[in-house]
């Protein structure tokens, strides 16, 4: 990465173990590499969270950090710092607050990338914002009309048709212009990175309908978006039977699998690579990478926290601010 680049971290809920993923991740880290960094959120609550640790950091506001301090953006709270290990709408509240201003670094190109530590969405909408998750809200503060979930590891990668709503409405939202649409984000997303993907997408229904006998959606709505992507020149097959499809791509025959519904796609990442996938929005204006963990208040302020998925979210970050964006990028075009 660009010694210049900058990369903004959220503490995500203060509440919940993502201060002491952060501070185990930067401690890990070379100390020059810290300075790429800006910590959004608060000093008090990365102070909490070094003690429990053990890293020994220091924490200043982005004007005053020293050589050897990590910046942080102070984001005032309004409140005392919440308790940890506790929903409430206090923490909700500055969760929220804290991704509001890593998005507006980065729509003012302050930072290149934003990574986010995990929110919880019940204490999120306790304090009054209605959102499913980082990706609605995050479509919400970029006026963007919608966007896509990406699940990236090592030797399996799933984006998403929809994420954090019922199965019911997954399954109505589950028509060609989405579906097509996931593809295209999915397909523009590798060629930034420098791979036509080989892309295949799930089916459905069991045995994607078995030509009508368990359901018609996947001949009737799957099928006409896969003919269409592979008209504009992207390398897609399917749908293909869900309950086979992830195998063959973990071993090799996919680079990205187009996932109906939530869980049709994080199952098998979290199968696989538990600690190392990360949470990847596209079709913003911005990049944005989560680690793919909640905030884990059992065991929040023990220190037990593994910090591996915040370094391998950060890597990510790394690699897409050395990928600049081309949102123009043609469908069919050669990396």
């Amino acid at each position: 990465m660009d010694r210049n680049a900058k990369v903004a971290v959220t503490l995500g809920d203060p509440a919940g173990v993502g201060p002491e993923v952060i501070v185990k991740a930067l401690a890990a880290l070379p100390s020059e590499e810290r300075r790429d960094f800006v910590i959004v959120g608060n000093v008090e609550a990365l102070e909490r969270a070094d003690r429990v640790c053990g890293t020994g950091l220091k924490f200043a506001p982005a004007d005053a950090a020293g050589h050897d301090w990590i910046a942080v953006d102070e984001v005032a709270l309004g409140a005392a710092l919440p308790e940890i290990g506790k929903v409430s709408p206090v923490a909700g509240d500055a969760s929220v607050r804290y991704i509001t201003r890593a998005v507006d670094l980065a729509l003012s190109g302050e930072a290149d990338v934003i990574v986010t530590a995990p929110i919880n969405k019940e204490a999120m909408n306790l304090a009054g914002h209605h959102h499913d998750g980082h990706t609605g809200l995050l479509a919400h503060l970029t006026g963007s009309k919608s966007s896509f979930m990406l699940l990236a590891s090592e030797r399996l990668n799933t984006i998403h048709v929809s994420t954090h709503i019922s199965l019911k409405g997954a399954i109505e939202r589950a028509k060609t212009e989405r579906v097509l649409a996931t593809i295209e984000a999915g397909h523009r997303h590798f060629l930034r990175l420098g791979k036509k993907a080989r892309i295949a997408v799930a089916g459905l229904n069991p045995h994607c309908g078995e030509n009508g006998l368990f359901g018609t959606e996947d001949m009737e709505f799957l099928a006409p978006a896969v003919e269409q992507a592979q008209a504009k020149g992207i390398d897609v097959v399917g749908p293909i039977s869900a309950d086979t499809v992830f195998a063959r791509a973990y071993n090799g025959a996919f680079d990205l699998v187009i996932a109906q519904y939530h869980d049709q796609g994080h199952i098998p990442i979290k199968l696989v690579a538990f600690e190392t996938a990360v949470n990847v929005s596209l079709g913003l204006p911005i990049d944005r990478v989560s680690v793919d963990h909640g905030t884990a208040f059992d065991i929040a302020g023990t220190g037990k926290a593994n910090h591996v998925n915040m370094l391998s979210a950060i890597a990510y970050a790394r690699l897409m601010a050395r990928s600049p964006r081309r949102d123009a990028i043609e469908l069919g075009g050669s990396v």
